[in-house]
């Protein structure tokens, strides 16, 4: 079990890390422009010229996460900073089967495995999708003003 002082360490390098400019642009669309209703829109959105992006914030969070999971960063600590796995998870969550069925078992298992361990968590990511689809849309169809 890391030491406090261990997991704040890794949570302050994963923070620093979030702030590069393209995966910071990378998570403002998949968090805030990215709402899939349905499997197949989930998949023609990963699979657009935002496909790189999709990539990059998924590949980070559940990098992110396999910290948790093997033990370098307590959970109660790392959930506390990095909330935003919670609205991402929540995004591909419906499709999880879909997507693992597509690309592979472990797609965002790491993730999965972090998010899911939060008491009440099925409440939790349909509170995360309906809010961020409401910030969408109460913005019409441009996202000038969102930050993360």
């Amino acid at each position: 079990m890391p030491t406090p002082f261990e997991s704040a360490q890794l949570n302050l390098k994963l923070f620093e890390m979030r702030r590069e400019s393209e995966l910071r642009k990378a998570r403002n669309w998949y968090l805030l422009e990215f709402h899939p209703a349905t499997v197949e829109e989930y998949f023609a959105g990963i699979m657009s010229d935002k496909n790189s992006w999709a990539r990059m914030t998924v590949g980070y969070w559940d990098m992110a996460a396999s910290m948790v999971v093997h033990g370098a960063i307590d959970r109660d600590m790392f959930l506390a900073a990095h909330g935003e796995i919670i609205g991402t998870y929540a995004k591909a969550q419906p499709f999880i089967h879909e997507i693992r069925a597509r690309f592979g078992p472990l797609m965002l298992a790491n993730v999965e495995k972090v998010v899911m361990s939060m008491p009440d968590a099925e409440a939790e990511l349909e509170k995360r999708r309906a809010r961020l689809r409401g910030l969408w849309e109460s913005r019409g169809s441009s996202p000038a003003g969102f930050k993360i």
